[in-house]
């Protein structure tokens, strides 16, 4: 008979009781991903290979490529690239357009995942450009990517040949 009494006592508490186990149980799952530093850990990007394809005799727009690497845990996008040495920048990629051809599309973004990497290529995924002026081989010119999640970086991209382009 003290057993059901106890019982009826304690019974109206078990939903209670339950919700603070659970609550708690994610409240310590929450604090260990945290300490661990996986919790709110940004993008950490960086660029390492920044070119400008030299445009072909006569013309002003070309490509231009960047490996953006992401070592954070975060993933981010690039979203638009500028520069006061352009009239225009556009980030494109191209598309099978069947019978080993290829066609253009803009795009309105590019993914960086995190601990990883955007690698563009003149082949993939790059940014067109109309240059303002000339360029020649070997100069720098200065670029800006903009970024959903993270600060504006600025870069200088180097003026290569077609031919002498080449993966990171």
């Amino acid at each position: 008979m003290r057993t059901r009494a106890l019982r009826d006592r304690v019974e109206p508490f078990l939903p209670a009781l339950s919700a603070v186990v659970a609550s708690a149980l994610a409240l310590g799952g929450l604090t260990a991903w945290t300490a661990a530093g996986a919790a709110g850990s940004p993008a950490e990007l960086s660029v390492t290979h920044a070119r400008v394809l030299q445009p072909f005799p006569g013309r002003a727009s070309t490509a231009v490529v960047f490996t953006v690497r992401n070592e954070g845990a975060a993933d981010d996008r690039l979203l638009a690239v500028t520069s006061p040495a352009v009239n225009s920048a556009m980030l494109s990629q191209d598309a099978d357009a069947g019978q080993a051809a290829a066609r253009m599309r803009m795009i309105g973004s590019a993914p960086v995942p995190a601990r990883g990497a955007l690698e563009m290529t003149p082949y993939g995924t790059d940014v067109m450009v109309e240059l303002r002026e000339p360029v020649r081989l070997g100069e720098r010119g200065p670029f800006t990517l903009h970024f959903q999640q993270s600060p504006p970086l600025n870069v200088e991209a180097l003026v290569v040949r077609h031919s002498e382009w080449s993966y990171p």
